[in-house]
């Protein structure tokens, strides 16, 4: 996994090596991301700052992971900036030549607290289901309040008593396993969601969630798996495209990548970070005019948005390295 960046990565990432003195120096420093979505792209920023200032700075490659090389030894701390999230910053941290040197922060997305909750697409829902006692419902509506405040424990104790009303209530497991997920309890979550597919096996929204997880680990295939799935179930829905194009570029399905972001176009809605994916699926082919047609058309469609300057970096490169007499699967317009 380590050998698959994208062409872009191969020339605008790079560790930064520090010179600060005569101590010893840590051979290598790597920091992780540890995004909520599972989805790292080449505008997150990470940067190693001492107390004379920073000392590395770069972009995450494709596993949302920097390395950082010949770190003089001593105390840092981290900053994450870029993308979809909020800034994040680690407090210090200690490195020493023999000590432990690889470390990971976590970033929410801009929109937490107050993640849509309500949508079909999103990963906790409100009650629906008519067949529900009322208590249950109640419970469950309760929880979801809670949740948007970042109550998480309280929420899971509604989420409990919502079960014990009720037993078979898999949007309750559902949305349990959500809160077990912010909690980073990765055990229960996947409790949880299994759960919710035991007691129903043809609703989406836990495979979407499952596919999260299994995103957030590094474990593709598995995600994989779980979003084509949830896309049997939903096929109208675009977070579940969006996501199963990123897992089939990462498990190196560039075909099936680059497919699935055609049907993610083509619900209707743009949806930009599609064809940046389907880009970067086509520069792992070498397909050159048809990644800079992807490039081109994510930067219609999201001019200005937070991934819209690496985009254009991106451009700027495939047109250099790549070749363009190839127009293989031309993007729709």
């Amino acid at each position: 996994m380590k050998g698959r960046m994208f062409v872009v990565f191969l020339l605008l990432c790079g560790s930064v090596a520090a010179q600060l003195g005569a101590s010893n120096l840590v051979r290598r420093v790597r920091v992780r991301v540890a995004v909520p979505n599972g989805i790292c792209d080449a505008s997150v920023d990470v940067a190693l700052i001492g107390h004379n200032g920073p000392v590395g700075q770069s972009v995450t490659n494709d596993r949302c992971e920097v390395d950082f090389f010949n770190v003089p030894e001593g105390d840092y701390h981290v900053k994450v900036s870029g993308g979809d999230f909020v800034n994040a910053e680690s407090g210090s941290i200690n490195m020493t030549a023999t000590g432990q040197n690889e470390f990971e922060i976590q970033v929410r997305s801009r929109n937490e607290p107050g993640r849509n909750f309500g949508g079909a697409a999103s990963a906790f829902v409100s009650a629906s289901d008519l067949g529900v006692p009322g208590r249950a419902r109640k419970e469950l509506d309760k929880a979801g309040e809670l949740a948007d405040k970042q109550q998480l424990a309280q929420a899971v104790q509604k989420l409990n008593k919502a079960i014990s009303i009720y037993p078979t209530y898999a949007l309750a497991y559902n949305n349990l396993g959500v809160i077990y997920s912010r909690l980073g309890d990765s055990v229960r979550e996947r409790e949880a969601l299994q759960k919710a597919i035991s007691l129903n096996d043809h609703f989406a929204l836990p495979y979407i969630n499952l596919g999260r997880m299994h995103m957030a680990a590094g474990d593709f295939p598995a995600a994989e798996t779980a979003l084509d799935k949830a896309f049997t179930l939903d096929p109208a829905d675009p977070v579940t495209l969006i996501l199963l194009s990123y897992s089939q570029f990462m498990d190196r399905h560039f075909d099936e990548a680059i497919a699935t972001s055609r049907k993610a176009h083509a619900v209707g809605k743009p949806h930009a970070f599609v064809h940046r994916v389907a880009a970067r699926a086509f520069e792992q082919q070498r397909q050159g005019a048809a990644a800079i047609a992807e490039l081109e058309l994510f930067l219609k469609e999201d001019p200005a948005g937070p991934r819209a300057d690496a985009a254009r970096k991106e451009l700027e490169v495939v047109k250099a390295v790549l070749p363009v007499n190839q127009s293989r699967d031309q993007p729709p317009h």
